[in-house]
């Protein structure tokens, strides 16, 4: 029996204030949210959109650190960039706060104390890796060393990011303070734990039995962490930024980010509605819906809810629909290394694109499985879909009502079957449109969307009524009220995905306001209403747009391959007598050829001073043979001769490795004479 709620509130993952957001997360969280609520709001419902920035932990401080400024300016930098970037893409919350906020302060210290009056936490005292010279507790990202497992000399005391391996402070070789440098030692130190492990049985029962509709992702996530059982899992930290923890003795100590982070959702929501907040968090007839990605479904699943639970006095979530993640021209989006599309960039490159790039992460939202973001796609699905379908059909349909009619809505005549079938067709779009939208399949709903256009635009390719307007204007009018009426639908039935385009539309059809409950219906526009003159609602990209695109992402690759850059291993030691037997030469290029079937291979002929010699090189890739020709290099003369592809070649030509793995060839500073030793 489906439920009924008086209200929707909707939260979505709070961004992390020490970057922009960028494309992964509008995928994975922002949009699809955006459409949901848009949906409900379009359909009358009472829904409100809880968005904020996530302002403690210790990345934050590591940044200021880095920057030689205060947290509280790195997040008052990136909560700006951020709130202004959602509001420019159309995201519509109804608030957009801050955990750094009063309210959300207060808020979170309530809650602690709240559960700690109860007696909901443990206390315990562990062994934690301590600076003396700092005269501080360090986080787990304060402390470096090298990897057990990958050897990895810069690995955190969380985690390895070059073999993806979760670790433990004390698993790292060889530990040392990020902040001094120096070998940290262990003292003991006193947190507070919330017992997971108590509310594993209703934990279980709520998600396992009540929630099986849940996406597979989830619920099998989900089930993997219960079925390995639930640890206590500490709520504090050692810090001196954050939400300080609200007990006497507890100085220096802040409640831990995860903790501190989702109370905001309720703080925002007393931000925004101070005297009815508690309808939207504790009435019964409340739908919860927690929209994030993957990595964040333990703790909204599992942690969040068991706060929830140990309060007792606030609604757990309905559904927490989460994505996977999305990728960037085939490799993982990676804030660190700037591999990325970072919206407030595409925002001033693409100035009046927001829909354009809406559509884009939607049509690819990875719903179910990681999907991948390419430029080549996004001009793809802007020129072939956008412009060629949605924006040919209403294009077409408004200027042929102004050649025909002045811009005059005709009147409806005769309906013939093949009409009949096409209305009929179109009116099935709005029950798919809400069966996806409602069980979050929001790629499958902008397909519905898009194929109302598509109805539209074969409708007028097979009546032609440019063709009728010659000989009979009566069945014009019916091809044109119908095209106008399938216009209008297309305003209501893309607003939740294309906020901008709609809003265009709209103004074009002279249509004040549109209703949910109203698609699907051929009575949108009247008989004799003026709808103004038409314009384009997307424009092709050019492909240099796109190759600037992927040239800036190549540039990127190239300076982290640059700034990441190490040295391969200096090989063992050899005794001095055998580096001497090796005799290194200077010879001049006369002749550079591609060896035939070879990609690899390029055939030198060279003057080495003694009459020349043949050698071939594994360089094709870098060089193009004219390129060498006449240039001096440095060769190792008394290698013994080995035929390559039926050539025999008598040395080898010394060439260093570059990050990129391309090779550039060595050879001597000013003139030197052919057939030169190198000493």
């Amino acid at each position: 029996m489906e439920k009924k709620f008086a209200r929707t509130l909707v939260t979505t993952a709070l961004p992390y204030a020490n970057g922009p957001v960028h494309i992964g997360h509008l995928a994975g969280v922002y949009i699809p949210a955006d459409i949901y609520t848009r949906y409900l709001r379009l359909k009358e419902e009472d829904v409100i959109m809880i968005g904020g920035s996530d302002e403690h932990g210790v990345p934050i401080t590591i940044k200021a650190k880095a920057e030689g400024v205060t947290p509280q300016d790195i997040v008052d930098r990136y909560h700006t960039i951020i709130k202004d970037s959602f509001e420019e893409l159309g995201i519509s919350f109804d608030v957009y706060s801050r955990t750094t906020s009063e309210i959300h302060k207060k808020t979170a210290s309530d809650f602690f104390s709240k559960l700690y009056k109860k007696g909901e936490f443990i206390e315990k005292t562990s062994m934690q890796y301590y600076d003396e010279d700092a005269n501080q507790f360090l986080a787990d990202r304060y402390i470096v060393g090298t990897c057990p497992h990958c050897k990895n000399e810069r690995a955190y005391g969380d985690q390895c990011e070059a073999c993806g391996t979760s670790l433990n402070a004390t698993d790292l070789i060889d530990p040392r303070s990020a902040i001094t440098g120096n070998r940290p030692v262990l003292r003991e130190t006193k947190h507070w734990y919330l017992p997971l492990d108590k509310w594993e049985p209703k934990l279980r029962e709520w998600i396992l039995e009540g929630h099986k509709e849940w996406k597979p992702n989830v619920y099998g996530q989900c089930k993997s962490w219960l079925d390995l059982g639930l640890q206590p899992r500490a709520v504090s930290r050692d810090l001196d930024w954050g939400v300080p923890v609200p007990v006497e003795g507890a100085e220096g100590k802040v409640l831990y980010v995860w903790f501190d982070a989702p109370i905001g959702y309720i703080s925002n929501t007393k931000e925004l509605l101070p005297d009815t907040w508690e309808d939207y968090w504790k009435k019964k007839d409340t739908r919860i819906i927690n929209f994030i990605g993957k990595d964040n479904i333990v703790f909204h699943c599992i942690v969040f809810p068991a706060m929830l639970m140990a309060d007792g006095d606030y609604q757990l979530p309905e559904n927490v629909p989460a994505n996977e993640f999305l990728n960037l021209e085939g490799d993982k989006i990676s804030t660190s290394r700037n591999w990325a599309v970072w919206l407030h960039e595409y925002l001033k490159e693409f100035p009046g694109k927001q829909d354009v790039l809406r559509y884009v992460l939607t049509a690819n939202a990875p719903e179910t499985k990681d999907n991948d973001f390419t430029w080549r796609d996004f001009q793809a699905r802007n020129n072939n879909e956008l412009v060629a379908i949605l924006g040919n059909f209403i294009n077409r349909a408004l200027v042929l009502t102004h050649k025909y009619y002045k811009g005059i809505v005709p009147a409806l005549g005769e309906l013939t079957d093949y009409d009949n079938a096409t209305l009929a067709e179109f009116k099935d779009v709005k029950a798919a449109l809400e069966n996806n939208i409602e069980t979050f399949r929001f790629r499958e709903a902008l397909k519905d969307a898009m194929n109302l256009a598509r109805i539209g635009n074969k409708y007028l390719a097979d009546t032609e009524p440019w063709k009728l307007a010659k000989t009979d204007m009566t069945r014009v009018d019916t091809i044109m009220y119908i095209a106008l009426q399938i216009s209008a639908n297309l305003a209501i039935a893309f607003e939740p995905f294309l906020p901008f385009t709609t809003a265009k539309l709209r103004n074009i059809l002279n249509i004040k306001s549109c209703e949910w409950e109203e698609l699907g219906s051929i009575n949108l526009l009247s008989t004799g209403a003026t709808i103004n003159a038409p314009e384009l609602l997307f424009e092709k990209i050019e492909d240099s747009v796109i190759e600037e695109q992927i040239a800036k992402l190549n540039r990127t690759k190239e300076e982290n391959l640059i700034k990441n850059y190490k040295p391969a291993p200096v090989a063992d030691n050899i005794p001095f007598d055998d580096f001497m037997k090796l005799d290194v030469r200077v010879g001049r290029i006369l002749e550079c050829t591609k060896v035939p079937k070879a990609d690899k291979l390029l055939q030198f002929k060279i003057d080495d001073g003694m009459g020349g010699r043949t050698i071939v090189s594994g360089i094709a890739k870098y060089y193009a043979p004219e390129d060498l020709i006449g240039k001096d290099v440095c060769f190792v003369a008394n290698f013994a001769p080995r035929k390559l592809k039926g050539i025999e070649s008598q040395g080898m030509i010394l060439s260093a490795e570059n990050p990129d793995g391309s090779l550039v060839v060595i050879g001597p500073q000013g003139e030197v004479k052919a057939g030169s030793q190198v000493k």
